[in-house]
């Protein structure tokens, strides 16, 4: 079996240069629209992918196989980096990450041991550093990296749980398991925080039910009055308040909770503050604008996601946590693996922060990045997108054809078209046509959502490449369409 790996021979080299030139020159051609998407519905999408077997009983080779890659999938993928897409927290990826995820992908590195990622395990100890100092955390903090903001998430969630039980209830959850109690056991949390709270706590053990899901304000934000009170009451039920998480904007609307008055309200109950940052944790990197999430360094432990407002590739996401001796509670050793006598050598495992075994070196992307861009060039990025948001914005409010929900902090407006003459239902109507039509007649990508029982639809506006005059000829695509769909009744 010749030619299977990319290795020292020169061979090997030839067909990797080979393999990966056709690959670029493909992608090159199919990126021949502005628009976001150019395929077709989803039926006639799955006839296009069908195919009677994908194993044949003899491989049909690289170039056969490549040319059914050009025919079925690469005309019909999604171009994220397109000014026509903006449905979702789903970035287009900067151009220097894709150069890193080449490398990536050609070593393939495991970053659970040293002797399986040694180069990169000291970048991700590096990176992780330098991210904690960046969020105002000192040098006992420590991080990971992940594969999402929902394994983030997760990951403080089981650390704040450990630390709870450990030094409040005085119970070692990592030896004897749950405490008795702990179906009383409560987290507090945004009525629209990300579901992987509820997912979290249901693969802790600790059911729906432990989350106490908090009303939020006319700002989307929580309101901390309702979040006393409901405090108040669980204790007097003879609940057991461990956690609150301050969502730093929200996946809808981008909106902020208050992490310092939660704070206050942790530190006098002994309770662990998580900051979920997914989304909010770039505009740490804007000058104008990082005064918004300041306050981050009072959490106990932040969600980052890159393949947000940070543009890069998926996946790459971090959870730092301000004191690292609390990783302890993911830590165990294993004779194959990360040997205690290693450690103390200095080999660095990071296996035993993670939940995770195997994961990717995706702290590369970020190392290149944050070098390549430097901090003139992250806010820049950032803060157009929070310019465009604020503009686009501005633009609805006067229009009386439309109606937003609420204003920006981040990149996000969530809005409706409304027709005077038409019920919230029928209103709700027009509004779900106008995606699907935004989507298969013009190539262009918008979200949708709900608010206040009412369809909305959503910009999310992490692309930098957005101006206000295209902002301002989709308002004017949007009203169009909407008078079409009205008038059609």
């Amino acid at each position: 079996m010749d030619n299977i790996f990319l290795t020292d021979t020169l061979s090997d080299k030839e067909l990797y240069l080979s393999m990966i030139g056709k690959t670029t020159d493909a992608i090159l051609d199919a990126f021949n629209s502005s628009k976001a998407y150019t395929g077709p519905e989803p039926e006639e999408l799955k006839k296009i992918i069908h195919m009677d077997s994908i194993l044949p009983e003899k491989g049909i080779g690289f170039d056969a196989m490549f040319d059914l890659v050009k025919e079925k999938i690469l005309p019909n993928m999604l171009r994220p980096s397109s000014t026509d897409y903006m449905p979702h927290l789903h970035s287009p990826a900067l151009i220097e990450s894709l150069s890193a995820e080449q490398i990536i992908s050609a070593y393939n590195q495991s970053m659970d041991s040293w002797d399986q990622a040694p180069a990169a395990t000291e970048i991700e100890v590096e990176v992780t550093k330098h991210l904690c100092k960046l969020y105002g955390y000192d040098d006992n903090a420590d991080g990971v990296f992940t594969s999402g903001g929902s394994q983030s998430n997760q990951t403080a969630i089981i650390l704040a749980r450990d630390w709870f039980c450990n030094e409040i209830l005085k119970h070692d959850v990592k030896k004897y398991g749950l405490p008795e109690n702990y179906r009383k056991l409560r987290m507090y949390t945004s009525e629209i925080s990300h579901f992987s709270m509820e997912k979290s706590a249901h693969i802790l053990g600790l059911g729906y039910e432990s989350v106490v899901k908090l009303p939020v304000d006319s700002r989307k934000k929580i309101d901390m009055d309702a979040f006393r009170k409901l405090l108040e009451k669980d204790i007097a039920d003879g609940n057991i308040p461990f956690l609150a998480v301050a969502t730093v904007g929200t996946t809808d609307f981008g909106s902020i909770d208050p992490i310092a008055e939660m704070k206050e309200i942790c530190e006098k109950n002994n309770m662990w503050l998580h900051a979920d940052a997914a989304y909010g944790s770039g505009v740490i990197l804007s000058k104008e604008y990082s005064c918004r999430v300041a306050d981050l360094m009072l959490c106990d432990s932040i969600t980052v996601d890159f393949h947000k407002m940070f543009l890069l590739n998926i996946s790459a996401s971090a959870v730092l946590i301000k004191d690292g001796k609390d990783f302890d509670a993911l830590t165990i050793h294993a004779d194959y693996l990360n040997r205690e006598e290693d450690e103390e050598d200095g080999y660095t495992n990071l296996v035993g922060k993670s939940l995770q075994t195997t994961r990717r070196f995706d702290a590369l992307k970020v190392w290149t990045s944050f070098l390549m861009r430097g901090r003139n060039g992250w806010d820049e990025i950032i803060s157009t997108s929070m310019k465009n948001a604020q503009y686009f914005h501005s633009v609805l409010v006067k229009d009386c054809g439309f109606a937003v929900v609420t204003e920006p902090e981040i990149s996000s407006v969530v809005f409706r078209t409304v027709g005077k003459d038409l019920t919230g239902e029928e209103n709700d109507e027009v509004n779900k046509k106008i995606r699907r039509i935004l989507l298969h007649k013009h190539g262009i990508v918008v979200g949708q959502t709900i608010s206040d029982e009412r369809v909305c639809l959503k910009f999310t506006l992490l692309n930098p490449m957005v101006t206000s005059e295209k902002l301002d000829g989709l308002v004017s695509l949007i009203k169009k369409i909407a008078e079409e769909i009205r008038r059609a009744g």
